[in-house]
């Protein structure tokens, strides 16, 4: 069975940091590329930033950059997300993503919610 769980969500103040895990299982998580998303209330779902496979290149919304880092440990079968800096803008429910390359096949995790308030 294939499974996403995210965690590390919560609420934080502005200027604050959180780190989300992602711990992925039932499929080979080296082989995947990685990403986390984000979903605002009335808003659509948006990467937020990306890991690929093979090379490990990382990309991210301008919106996040220089704020915010993906990494990825294959041991440990989790991609991190680590925010910095945080803003209220940023509260959403995050979304962990693995995608098979050169194919559709992809996986979600439930989410977790992230809120950025003082």
């Amino acid at each position: 069975e294939v499974r996403l769980v995210e965690s590390g969500g919560g609420l934080v103040q502005p200027g604050g940091s959180l780190r989300l895990s992602c711990a992925a299982s039932g499929f080979t998580f080296s082989d995947y590329h990685m990403s986390w998303y984000r979903q605002a209330p009335g808003k659509e779902r948006e990467i937020v930033a990306f890991i690929n496979r093979p090379y490990d290149t990382t990309n991210y919304a301008d919106s996040v950059k220089g704020r915010f880092t993906i990494s990825r440990d294959d041991a440990k079968n989790t991609v991190y997300l680590q925010m910095n800096s945080l803003e209220s803008e940023d509260t959403a429910v995050y979304y962990c993503n693995a995608r098979r390359p050169f194919t559709n096949v992809d996986y979600w995790g439930q989410g977790t919610q992230v809120t950025v308030s003082s």
